[in-house]
């Protein structure tokens, strides 16, 4: 176990590895050694503390995998502010609702992505800030709400550049910094994810230094990376994949890290090859991507050795194309949930690829894994399917502003209630088996069907909507919505895709639409989702294109 913070962690590595790489963006031409991202850090955080930034305040970041996100990582860590990430398809709703019930008193973010112009929908949520003073806005609908720091070349009424964040940090002294570092506790919330409930809308998971730290060290002793590895890192950084499994990682043990700013196939595959990458993250369907790109016999990946795959289950075909094709035969698969900082169970390097598709591997070093009858925390015998429970360092300090749901997902023993089935063997080994939480899991991404029910009932001609998964050969699973409209209204796909169209993140719009004048239910007159499902065979997947 590590009893340190964030922060220290980074002092801790450019101390004893100045000169080692920490950080490379190929495409870019950007090298930090560990000093350099180490200072780097320390200039933005006395930045945030000029700004008026205390410990505990919140930072939202909205942004890709850019360098100033991993520096923002590093710099809250040292300072003591809660980095709050936001997922780079949210759209204005999403987006008012994660800002109102995070209290974020400043937000990070880029100019725009993917043709979406961030600083236009921040306007559109908060029209005074055009007529602000940069660090005194006052929003109506964002009370806590002070500080938009603009990633960019250009200038925005009532923002901050980046580059004045860096220039502020000159006016404060390193004692000042060096005095909070120390005053940090590796107990005190440092990053905040935020993620769906099946029955409302996405709740703040509060993780410690303590719980994100260990959980990257204790994934990299699983992967066997050292300081001599070099991680190619293609995941986002708002998931705990990329800042914790990705970033983390590397910085508990010294290593390289190499992430793109955002994924393409291609690119990965160059830059896996140019910076002699030994290790590579990915959800399987970045891997497929990859594998089956028209240029992949053209790279040369012999020093690609480990690796993490997680999201979703991977196919063994899949499984053995990373391992013989990419040779990565110390790949490994990880499982866990945000809550969890976020993984509870990982597979080990020299695990047999029946392990490594069969199972999400055993417990982490220092965690609790118990399997019990759902509903209870009676503990079935090993071979019984029953819910997944998890108790140790990382499990989640709770739910901002939502002791009922804390209570709700941690037992009066510490246990997490992951609300995951799962079957255990003899060796500790996990099988998931199904869902509690009626989840949606479409190429890595967890969608709740809720929130895009409570999402689509305000759509003025729908009367009720109900939201299931549906299996796809590319993504896992699809997202379909079963509609019922209001008494005389009609309406059609591409009217109802069109309202959801920069309302909510893109991959939650649903792929597929069914109009219906009733839902099966059971005698109690509750809706068979399932049944829905089975429906879908024959009306959805034909028309997939």
């Amino acid at each position: 176990m590590l009893h340190t913070t964030v922060g220290d962690l980074l002092e801790t590595k450019a101390r004893i590895q100045p000169d080692i790489e920490a950080v490379v963006y190929a495409d870019r031409g950007l090298r930090w050694s560990y000093y350099d991202f180490n200072q780097l850090s320390r200039q933005a955080a006395k930045g945030f503390i000029k700004l008026g930034i205390n410990k505990g305040d919140h930072i939202a970041i909205w942004a890709s995998n850019t360098p100033e996100w991993l520096v923002s990582q590093f710099a809250t860590g040292k300072m003591g502010a809660v980095l709050v990430t936001v997922n780079t398809n949210y759209r204005t709703a999403e987006l008012e609702y994660l800002l109102k019930q995070s209290d974020s008193q400043s937000i990070i973010l880029m100019e725009e992505f993917r043709g979406a112009s961030y600083i236009d929908m921040l306007y559109e949520i908060c029209p005074e800030l055009k007529s602000s003073k940069p660090g005194e806005l006052k929003s109506a609908k964002l009370p806590f709400l002070k500080n938009v720091i603009v990633l960019g070349e250009n200038s925005y009424p009532g923002t901050y550049s980046w580059k004045d964040i860096m220039d502020k940090g000159r006016e404060v002294e390193d004692q000042e910094l060096d005095e909070i570092l120390s005053s940090l506790s590796p107990h005190d919330v440092i990053n905040m994810q935020y993620t769906s409930g099946t029955t409302g809308f996405p709740k703040g998971v509060m993780l410690t230094h303590s719980n994100i730290v260990n959980n990257g060290y204790n994934i990299a002793g699983c992967m066997r990376l050292g300081s001599e590895d070099r991680l190619c890192i293609p995941v986002p950084f708002f998931h705990c994949f990329g800042c914790v499994l990705g970033v983390l990682a590397c910085v508990s043990v010294g290593a390289t890290m190499v992430p793109l700013q955002e994924f393409d196939a291609k690119q990965v595959l160059k830059t896996v090859q140019d910076e002699k990458c030994t290790a590579l993250h990915g959800v399987p369907t970045m891997f497929i991507s990859e594998l089956n790109h028209p240029d992949f016999e053209q790279f040369d990946l012999t020093h690609l050795r480990t690796g993490i795959m997680a999201g979703s289950n991977c196919p063994i075909e899949v499984m053995k194309g990373v391992m013989d094709k990419m040779g990565a035969d110390e790949i490994t698969i990880a499982y866990g949930q945000t809550e969890s900082s976020p993984v509870i169970t990982q597979t080990r390097t020299h695990d047999p690829i029946e392990l490594k598709v069969e199972t999400v591997g055993k417990a982490l070093p220092n965690v609790e894994v118990k399997i019990v009858e759902p509903g209870s925390n009676r503990e079935v015998p090993n071979g019984v399917q029953g819910e997944l429970c998890t108790r140790g360092y990382h499990v989640m300090k709770g739910y901002y502003k939502n002791d009922e749901a804390t209570r709700h997902a941690i037992d009066e023993d510490g246990w997490l209630h992951t609300g995951d089935l799962a079957v255990m063997d003899e060796h500790g080994y996990c099988r998931i088996t199904g869902r509690l939480k009626d989840m949606i899991i479409r190429g890595g991404e967890n969608i709740y069907p809720r929130e895009i029910e409570e999402f689509l009932y305000s759509h003025p001609k729908v009367l009720d909507v109900q939201v299931i998964g549906i299996p796809d050969e590319v993504y896992g699973e699809e997202v379909m919505a079963w509609i019922i409209l209001k008494e005389g209204q009609n309406a059609t796909s591409e009217e109802i895709r069109e309202y959801c169209t920069g309302k909510i993140s893109r991959h939650k719009i649903p792929r597929y639409f069914e109009f219906t004048d009733a839902y099966p239910m059971t005698a109690s007159g509750k809706i068979q989702k399932f049944r829905l499902r089975e429906q879908a065979k024959q009306t959805a997947l034909p028309k997939r294109n």
